[in-house]
């Protein structure tokens, strides 16, 4: 039955992406002969930003690290309002087609396109890997299929969408599968918010304790270390030999990968090192301290900033408001956009709360990324099967959708802005394409052979990346007459630099705490402020290479309709 709604979402994908569609122009592939209506671009830009992180990642965070996770789809959504206000209708009626073609008219040095490029590229790649390996992961989780073919899948139904038919096509198939994305995670929760037991119900979200509610038998594919905060006799097998019944007592047990632990029924649930106990009062606080490294306001902050800030660089979210017809219909896409993607944040948070009271365990294996599609065939016997499969399917749709605005943001990137231009339109489309199948292929073979990677640091480093380089470069090049070349060049290279050394710095390192830990682990606060303030330092410097820009100024401030 998984496999039967899979396939029905990506055949259902396949038709409403090249339906009718007909590629005429370089203008048509990447922006839609800006042509696209305000209701269905909100749909495709909700469809195209709702991706595995949103789907999957809330729900784990929430499960995994507490309810001060409830912060992401704050900021997550909060971005739109300062799109809204700061970039959506300047930025098309500037008319620029990506954000390296921005950056070249608004400061006209072609020198600084490539950069601009490169750095769309690292943001797309961030993004674009998560969503293939979660495809992987959800599909090797429910069905028998091997971890390539969620790869395989997702990488040639996009490419083939994309490459067919550009914006055109990846509008239609973004707005549809929001509506699938919607549906697939609204009513699963809604069933199991009115068929989980009362009582189970009440201590997600009230209880200080979590407890496994019968005996239960959790297998560790991967070393871990567990942290026990009472004493639990329970049967551990850790070789090839029958389990032995062993008393865990306070403390960090290391286990090998291949381990098993059958706990007794009513047992505390224990922690994984680094992460907060299930339910107990930092689970509960509603402030972020990913990675247990301290200073949680300081870290909520930065969060937020990377999320709110983040979204208003997003080159694949960017290029969507270049399909407006108008400014003000931009405008009008960005506010029910805010709707749309608030609409679909209420139900994310219900897996994560349940799952705490119905299946602890997955916040112990190391696959807490798919509770929302194991989550009901965990916690109901009657119609679990059909719930999985419509989680399932939902969740495909957001990697499908996602996918999409990212490989043709990064194929544009490859062939528009990094290539010389093409002597034709047609020699443009096909260099298009081929730039998107040549992406679609290296972030396959990165997923491949990164099935480990923990998705949330990758998005992550995505988000902060945008905020400290395109988001400057967009509100300074866009509200002050003041910017130059050299200042953008080297804010977008301090942005870009600082804020990737610091995640870095945090995977290779072992686990602190305090002020140094926090500041390289959640870096936006003070990696976006550096990048403002060289570009306006550097900008003050060479302020007699300022090019002229008030006719700039005045095509994206003027009234367009």
């Amino acid at each position: 039955m998984v496999v039967a709604g899979i396939v029905l979402v990506v055949l259902a994908t396949v038709v409403v992406g090249t339906h009718g569609v007909r590629v005429r122009s370089t203008g048509d592939f990447l922006v839609a002969s800006r042509s696209v209506s305000t209701r269905v671009n909100a749909m495709a830009v909700a469809g195209e930003y709702l991706s595995a992180a949103s789907f999957l990642g809330v729900a784990s965070l929430i499960l995994r690290d507490g309810v001060g996770a409830l912060w992401y789809p704050i900021g997550f959504t909060a971005g739109y309002l300062t799109l809204l206000v700061c970039v959506a209708a300047p930025l098309r009626r500037f008319g620029a087609y990506t954000i390296p073609d921005f950056v070249e008219g608004r400061l006209g040095d072609p020198r600084l396109r490539p950069l601009a490029a490169i750095v769309t590229l690292t943001i797309s790649g961030l993004y674009v890997v998560p969503q293939f390996i979660g495809a992987a992961r959800v599909l090797r989780g429910v069905t028998s299929l091997p971890y390539w073919s969620g790869i395989a899948i997702t990488a040639t139904v996009i490419c083939g969408i994309v490459g067919f038919g550009g914006m055109r096509s990846a509008t239609y198939m973004q707005a549809f599968e929001y509506a699938v994305k919607l549906f697939c995670i609204a009513v699963p929760a809604a069933v199991l918010l009115i068929l989980v037991h009362p009582a189970e119900r009440h201590a997600a979200v009230s209880s200080d304790r979590s407890s496994f509610a019968s005996a239960t038998t959790v297998e560790f594919d991967r070393g871990t270390t567990l942290v026990l905060t009472e004493p639990v006799a329970a049967a551990v097998s850790s070789g090839p030999g029958g389990p032995s019944q062993e008393v865990l007592g306070v403390g960090e047990h290391a286990l090998p990968a291949g381990s098993r632990i059958t706990f007794p029924a009513g047992s505390q649930v224990p922690a994984l090192h680094g992460t907060n106990a299930l339910g107990g009062p930092a689970w509960r606080r509603p402030l972020l301290d990913l990675g247990g490294f301290g200073h949680p306001l300081f870290g909520t902050w930065s969060v937020l900033l990377a999320t709110v800030l983040g979204t208003m660089g997003l080159p694949h979210i960017l290029t969507r408001f270049h399909t407006a017809p108008t400014g003000r219909a931009a405008r009008r896409t960005a506010v029910a956009t805010i709707g749309l993607v608030g609409l679909f944040y209420i139900s994310p948070p219900v897996y994560g709360l349940l799952a705490r009271s119905v299946a602890p365990q997955l916040s112990l294996t190391g696959h807490s990324d798919i509770v929302v599609v194991t989550l009901p065939g965990l916690a109901l016997d009657t119609g679990a099967g059909l719930l999985t499969a419509v989680a399932a399917a939902g969740a495909f749709a957001a990697f499908l959708s996602t996918s999409s605005g990212l490989l043709l943001a990064a194929g544009a990137a490859v062939s528009h802005d990094l290539l010389p231009r093409a002597r034709s339109g047609e020699q443009e489309i096909r260099r298009l394409r081929a730039g998107v199948a040549l992406v679609a292929l290296a972030a396959a073979l990165v997923a491949l052979g990164a099935r480990d990677l923990d998705l949330g640091v990758t998005v992550g480093w995505a988000f902060g990346l945008a905020a400290s380089t395109f988001t400057p470069l967009l509100i300074l090049g866009i509200w002050t007459d003041r910017l130059t070349s050299a200042g953008a060049a080297a804010g977008l290279f301090t942005g870009a630099m600082l804020s990737s050394a610091a995640v870095l710095v945090t995977v290779v390192t072992p686990p602190g705490r305090g002020w140094v830990a926090v500041l390289l682990a959640e870096p936006a606060a003070w990696s976006i402020a550096a990048s403002f303030a060289v570009m306006l330092g550097v900008s003050h410097l060479t302020a007699r290479s300022r090019r002229p820009a008030t006719g700039a100024l005045l095509l994206m401030h003027s009234a367009d309709d």
